[in-house]
């Protein structure tokens, strides 16, 4: 066994003739890339290939993966799609943050055609959201909010004061009664960070 060197996700380890992808890692164009960030480690075995694996050490950030469901905060909009900080996976606080993308046609599940996303999200809003593939190093984690139980679950009014839900589409700021358009969540008991 050699002594484990750390890797970041993403980062090319080997080609695939000099030995066999493990656990933690993907193999693309005939290389083994890591897939999240940790140590690499290189198992020989007798007559074959040596195992890559990267095994992430107990202190080290847990990363969002496919189908988890994460909570983020709006950062900007436009006409095509929704930019966030990854805040939580699941209930547990990353140490960094990661950056998302919520596109226009996964936003709602029905009618995608007839979403818009200024209607739907605000900067500073809280979302809960599922991740539906990972970004790399340079780009987005790409997210939906096309279930019932995800959308916005925190938003403030233009007056500043945290808004009430009033349908899947709206929220009422409680203070000056003004109506706005959200993409709400149905919120699971579950998530609700307290």
């Amino acid at each position: 066994r050699q002594p484990l060197s750390p890797c970041v996700a993403g980062e090319r380890l080997c080609s695939t003739e000099e030995a066999t992808a493990g656990s933690g890692t993907y193999t693309r164009h005939g290389f083994i890339f890591s897939s999240l960030a940790g140590c690499l480690e290189r198992k020989s075995e007798e007559s074959e290939l040596p195992v890559v694996s990267v095994v992430r050490d107990s202190e080290s950030q847990l990363l969002p993966n496919v189908g988890a469901v994460v909570t983020c905060k709006v950062c900007s909009i436009n006409s095509r799609f929704a930019k966030v900080h990854i805040l939580y996976v699941g209930s547990t606080p990353l140490k960094s943050t990661f950056r998302g993308t919520i596109r226009r046609e996964d936003i709602r599940a029905t009618e995608k055609d007839k979403v818009e996303v200024y209607k739907s999200f605000r900067p500073s809003d809280i979302v809960l959201a599922k991740v539906i593939s990972l970004g790399d190093a340079q780009s987005n984690y790409l997210l939906s909010t096309a279930e019932n139980e995800l959308g916005v679950v925190v938003a403030r009014s233009e007056a500043g004061v945290q808004m009430v839900p009033i349908s899947w589409c709206e929220m009422q700021c409680p203070r000056t009664h003004t109506k706005e358009f959200r993409k709400v969540a149905r919120v699971q008991p579950q998530f609700l960070q307290t």
